[in-house]
């Protein structure tokens, strides 16, 4: 036998012996790569989970590191109310520049969750609580009309933006006091300035550009930069079957609640 075939002889061999380690541990390391992949998907799962959790409001935001409460100070009615840090923040920095031209901006609302929100709505659906003066429990019996109606204003439990941490009511959070002049001048100097801080108003007069959704709120200001993030996740998470656990619940599959109330913001918003 001549050299350069012992020679050849003895890479294949080399060979061999390298590759019986790599061909003899082939099935564990497969199954190794399958637990891993097994572990991420898992993961994956939790994680959405956790974020449809917080899209629908269903926590409690006193409990959740990434809000802070808001000094009484700053509040409306001097209660307790808790926003996101980022939005919190940005919110003090456009109060600073408001005091700064003789406005002062406090908070009428912040977040909210599924149960807070669950009670402003069962008390307008039950008729606790009074819409446009009348009690919509007898003045409108048919369910899907009052759910129409408290709609005009409200959000159903599930669907608020407020569950978010990331919007703010501000002064009397009401048409009537913004047609005040005080309201008047703070809504002048929040068009003007607001997104100057990362706020816009999300219900803008419905027109054209925003033809379904809730009426105007002049008072109802979203910190763009997590809103937008939250706003997107929910049109990718969330279902109109995802929606319910309240009063009039049957109701929301007579709705496109997703599309034309939760999606149906301010462009300036999107």
């Amino acid at each position: 036998m001549n050299k350069e075939l012992l020679k050849s002889f003895f890479i294949v061999f080399l060979f061999i012996l390298v590759s019986i380690p790599s061909v003899l541990n082939a099935p564990q390391q497969r199954a190794e790569e399958l637990e891993k992949q097994r572990l991420t998907e898992e993961q994956n799962k939790i994680l959405i989970e956790e974020k449809r959790t917080y899209l629908l409001g269903k926590f409690d935001p006193i409990l959740h590191k990434d809000f802070v409460k808001i000094p009484l100070k700053f509040t409306v009615a001097r209660t307790e109310m808790y926003l996101r840090r980022e939005a919190y923040d940005a919110f003090v920095e456009m109060r600073i520049g408001a005091m700064q031209d003789g406005i002062t901006l406090n908070i009428a609302s912040a977040a909210r969750n599924f149960d807070y929100q669950k009670g402003l709505w069962e008390n307008k659906w039950n008729g606790i609580t009074f819409v446009d003066g009348k009690n919509l429990s007898e003045s409108i019996p048919d369910g899907l009309g009052r759910f129409k109606k408290i709609l005009e204003y409200s959000a159903a439990p599930g669907t608020s933006r407020h569950h978010w941490g990331t919007d703010i009511d501000l002064g009397g959070a009401d048409t009537l006091y913004f047609n005040s002049e005080k309201g008047k001048k703070e809504y002048e100097w929040l068009t003007q300035n607001a997104p100057l801080f990362g706020f816009c108003q999300t219900y803008n007069l419905k027109g054209s550009n925003r033809p379904t959704g809730y009426n105007e709120e002049r008072w109802h200001w979203s910190y763009l930069p997590l809103a937008r993030i939250f706003t997107e996740e929910y049109k990718n998470l969330i279902q109109q079957k995802d929606i319910l656990g309240f009063a009039g619940d049957a109701q929301v599959s007579n709705l496109n609640l997703i599309n034309e109330y939760i999606l149906s913001i301010n462009p300036d918003c999107i």
